[in-house]
């Protein structure tokens, strides 16, 4: 199966279940290579049914102060594309993997040997936040060839027309940013958030995943509840930097990944 493949059957799983695909992120190589393969696990363990891995980057753009602080420790631990691609791949046949590295990390190293090395590790997507879609044909020629799903990102900001043309060209699912703010986890999200994802649900023909903003089991069920899937990220992350060792990271990460779930697939009341 190719990734975009791999992707949808994550999803139709989900919704055979009668519920979103939940997507947990975690830092690549956060706090440490040994503690970020656990938490690879677990989230395996304890039900994802995709995992977004990301890789990290000195200068990140999109990410809020819990994520960047992560990957700053990360990189000081001596992270790199290849030990964050290996701890990938050590779950890759349990669930759909999808990294996520800027631009800068993709160019350096060439598109087509970034792809060639994500396949190897047995990857079934890429997101790449800062690359527009302008500039994406070439990329997205290169994952395609090695079996790999270039997922795009669409915000609140996004012109309908530039979202249709960005959902028209979408592999895997659409990564559906809650708001204009940067990663962190929010006490309220968008009044309009529903409506967003209506209308990209009505352009693309791929799933649509929510991320940004969503930092406890209520708001996923919330998000769950009208979208395809829903991406946790800075609460997650937040639980590694706090449980301060492995197995307590382990414990953290599973146990809110068990409730999400349980609340994602609990009946709607009204």
């Amino acid at each position: 199966m190719s990734g975009a493949e791999r992707i949808g059957a994550a999803f139709a799983a989900a919704r055979a279940e009668g519920r979103a695909a939940l997507m947990p992120y975690m830092m690549g190589g956060f706090p440490d290579d040994d503690t970020s393969a656990a938490v690879a696990g677990a989230y395996a363990d304890a039900g994802a049914d995709l995992v977004e891995l990301g890789v990290p980057f000195s200068d990140p753009l999109a990410d809020g102060p819990v994520i960047h602080a992560a990957a700053t420790e990360a990189l000081a631990a001596g992270a790199t594309l290849n030990s964050v691609l290996d701890i990938g791949a050590a779950i890759a046949d349990r669930v759909p993997v999808v990294t996520m590295a800027y631009a800068n990390m993709v160019l350096a190293r060439g598109v087509a040997e970034f792809a060639a090395r994500a396949a190897e590790a047995g990857l079934a997507g890429v997101i790449v936040p800062d690359l527009p879609p302008e500039e994406a044909v070439d990329a997205r020629g290169a994952f395609n060839e090695r079996g790999l799903a270039l997922v795009p990102l669409v915000a609140p900001t996004t012109p309908p027309e530039r979202r249709r043309a960005i959902c028209r060209d979408a592999q895997g699912f659409v990564y559906l940013v809650s708001d204009t703010r940067t990663t962190g986890e929010r006490d309220e999200l968008p009044p309009e958030l529903a409506d967003l994802i209506a209308a990209t649900q009505q352009d693309s023909s791929v799933p649509v995943a929510v991320g940004f903003g969503i930092g406890t089991a209520e708001q996923a069920a919330a998000v769950g509840a009208v979208a395809d899937g829903v991406i946790v990220g800075s609460r997650l992350v937040r639980a590694v930097a706090e449980a301060g060792e492995r197995t307590g990271a382990q414990v953290a990460v599973a146990d809110f990944i068990a409730g999400a779930r349980t609340a994602m697939s609990r009946p709607r009341v009204g």
